[in-house]
This record gives C-alpha cells, sequence and structure tokens, in this order.
C-alpha cells in the first residue's frame, strides 16, 4: 500500500478534498493511506512556533529547519520514502509524467510552504523534489499538495472503477485528449459525430487518433512533437 505524508502549518486547509469521492473510496479500499502532520505540533517552544523573521531583514516569516527537520526524521524511522517533495511555486511544473513516476515508487512525504517559503537548508538538505503547479503564487502549499496527490492517487491500480480510463487523459501520450460525447445523440439539432454511432471500433480508434491530434496542434502546439 502506498502511504503519502502531508506536513502543514494548517493541515485543515487540505483535508477535506481527501474525505470525498474517488479519493476517499480509494482510502476506504485501503489503496492508498494518506496522513496529515500538523508542523506546530513539532514546534520546540510553548507557542509552537515554526517560523522567524529572516536573516538579513526583508519582509515576510520563513519556516523553520528544526520543527521540519523533526517531523521528516519521526516518520523517516518508521519507513521508508521515495521521495520528500516541496510544493514550491519555483519547483519544477508538475507534469502527467511526473504523476506517472511518482504513483508508482511508494511512500511519499509532501511539504507544504507557507510566509515567504522555508529555510534554504529544508531544499538543500531534506527534500529530495521540488514541484510547482503553476507560475503564480498561492497563500500556502496546501491546494498544491492536493492537486499532486489528486494526480496521482487516480493512477494507482484499482482507484479508478475503469483501470483503462487513465490511460487515456489528456497528456498521458503528449497528446490533448479528443472530444467525448453522450446522450443524446441529437441536441437541437447539434449532433454527435456519425461515426460514433457506427459501432466500427478500428474507424472509432483512427478519429479519436485524429482528433486528438488536431486538438493539440491547434490548442497546445508547445507540447505537439
Amino acid at each position: 500500500m502506498v502511504r503519502i505524508d502531508i506536513i502543514s502549518v494548517l493541515p485543515e486547509l487540505i483535508e477535506s478534498p481527501f474525505n470525498a469521492s474517488i479519493i476517499k473510496r480509494a482510502i476506504e479500499k485501503k489503496i492508498i493511506e494518506v496522513h496529515f502532520h500538523n508542523l506546530k505540533d513539532y514546534a520546540s517552544n510553548k507557542r509552537k512556533q515554526v517560523d522567524d523573521y529572516q536573516f538579513g531583514g526583508g519582509s515576510g516569516m520563513v519556516m523553520m529547519i528544526e520543527p521540519i527537520n523533526k517531523c521528516i526524521d519521526l516518520l523517516k524511522t518508521k519507513r521508508s520514502y521515495k521521495e520528500i517533495i516541496y510544493m514550491t511555486p519555483d519547483g519544477n511544473m508538475l507534469t502527467q509524467k511526473i504523476a506517472n513516476k511518482l504513483s508508482i515508487e511508494g511512500n511519499l512525504i509532501v511539504l507544504c510552504g507557507h510566509y515567504k517559503g522555508v529555510d534554504q537548508r529544508v531544499r538543500d538538505e531534506l527534500i529530495t523534489m521540488e514541484i510547482s503547479i503553476g507560475d503564480y503564487v498561492l497563500s500556502g502549499g496546501e491546494l498544491p499538495a492536493a492537486v499532486l496527490c489528486d494526480s496521482i492517487i487516480r493512477l494507482i491500480p484499482g482507484v479508478l472503477g475503469d483501470e483503462t480510463s487513465a490511460l487515456s487523459d489528456s497528456f498521458q501520450d503528449d497528446m490533448l485528449a479528443p472530444p467525448v460525447y453522450t446522450r443524446p445523440a441529437n441536441f437541437e439539432n447539434l449532433e454527435v459525430p456519425k461515426i460514433l454511432l457506427s459501432g466500427n471500433k478500428a474507424k472509432i480508434e483512427e478519429w479519436r487518433e485524429e482528433k486528438a491530434l488536431e486538438r493539440t496542434k491547434k490548442m497546445r502546439p508547445d507540447i505537439f512533437n
């Protein structure tokens, strides 16, 4: 069973996405374990302080190395982890290939950034992978961590009802997914392409490949090879 441990200053910001839908069912089926750790529980003083002013001056508080190191060290005494991931806007952009890789690698620790970021020594000595979900800044790393976990968990065998569903997602083969349709076949004179109603599986797959190619060229020429 894959286990994900999420370290956060405000774990209540991230817990709700794991209490519904596909991820909730995966947890209930014991396909995946997700645990939340409040960084303040690892603070060394009574005020539960996990941030401090930065050396050299400047605006914004910085997450301290001591409570982060204490939490990670404790987790590592109980099991091995393949990656210790820091969610940060200046990390490597999350892609489907990264999600695929992480879904088969084993236990993960995810550290949610906050304030002005973390003491650089955390990034230099404790973190093995840094991930961003876009070139913008949020109030904290909790929402990006939820996005990362969702992208990973849905790929684990047994999570989705249809095992082949994730294989046809956009970006799995460096292409966008083709258009999809459902009933009714004719809605106010807007008709579903006839090929999809033909029952000819070979022709349908050929049409889907063509449309995926067209869509990728038009909408995402940057990923088209």
